[in-house]
């Protein structure tokens, strides 16, 4: 069989779009020329890859599987651009770490000051996904490394245990629910809540468990951080929900009432992920051996 990369975007931008007409503009294709690609490579396959409707073009089953390894070939292609540019500028490598809010803002910030500087000619490209996305960028080579937590299914990646953690409700001391102690999600919902902005992805995880729930969830103050939260469900604009260790790093027992969530995603494990932890490079594994040590220290004696 022969495999054309020219192929491969094309089929992923139908798959982006849903419209054969958008996909051939965004891979810079006439409609004519999309279309006769498409069906040479169906010919050449002898597989039905899309199907075209009125409503705009669907992908197989087939044609699933062919996006998903065009996906990876995609990105293994960028990567390899990447990795020749960063050697030409003196760069020896790029470690790509795909990580959720918490294991940035909490877990991460402690050892990276020592890893870039002992990896001075190594990029980080460091970027916060949602757990569900960052197994899937591992998966197609995206990302080398993932941090991920929860029950997602990580079926064809390494995982390694990281840490517990849990996520605890925070209120002014004055609040309806301060004194509550342990609360679940859904007696939360009657509140107004500070969150992160829409579009981050731990507030669309709220958001999706509202859902869940069939109830709204109604936001008074969406600010950029969780620093900023505390501040303002301490000044009482209203309820809040971050991880456990945003409360002891900021001191906040005291200053807000703190309140364990009974939810069963309200405990959380975190977990590294990869494809082959064997494979990856040294530098990457690096990364990893020191976020283990520094999220795991070794028990001391005595």
């Amino acid at each position: 069989m022969h495999f054309d990369i020219t192929d491969f975007r094309l089929l992923v931008r139908i798959a982006e779009t849903g419209s054969l007409t958008r996909a051939a503009e965004k891979a810079y294709l006439s409609v004519p020329a999309a279309s006769h690609r498409l069906k040479n490579l169906e010919d050449g396959l002898n597989l039905k890859l899309v199907v075209r409707s009125a409503q705009g073009a669907t992908l197989t089953e087939a044609g699933k599987v062919y996006l998903r390894h065009a996906r990876g070939v995609l990105a293994q292609l960028d990567l390899l651009t990447a990795d020749l540019q960063e050697l030409g500028a003196g760069i020896k490598g790029q470690a790509r770490v795909f990580a959720n809010a918490t294991a940035i803002t909490e877990f991460l910030p402690g050892m990276l000051a020592g890893y870039l500087k002992r990896h001075a000619d190594v990029q980080l490209d460091l970027r916060e996904r949602m757990s569900e996305d960052i197994v899937r960028c591992v998966r197609d080579g995206q990302a080398d490394i993932g941090i991920i937590s929860g029950l997602v299914p990580t079926d064809r990646l390494q995982a390694l245990p990281l840490i517990s953690s849990r996520l605890v409700v925070i209120a002014p001391r004055a609040h309806a629910v301060a004194d509550a102690g342990q609360v679940h999600f859904k007696e939360l919902l009657r509140y107004e809540f500070v969150s992160l902005p829409e579009g981050n992805s731990v507030h669309d995880f709220f958001a999706q468990q509202a859902a869940a729930l069939h109830l709204p969830m109604t936001l008074r103050v969406q600010v950029a951080s969780y620093d900023a939260i505390c501040s303002m469900v301490e000044s009482g604009a209203g309820i809040a929900i971050v991880p456990a260790p945003v409360v002891e790093r900021l001191q906040l027992h005291g200053r807000v009432a703190v309140c364990e969530l009974l939810d069963l995603w309200g405990r959380r494990e975190f977990q590294i992920v990869a494809a082959d932890f064997e494979a990856l490079p040294r530098y990457c594994l690096d990364f990893v051996d020191e976020l283990l040590a520094h999220l795991r220290p070794p028990p001391t004696g005595g």
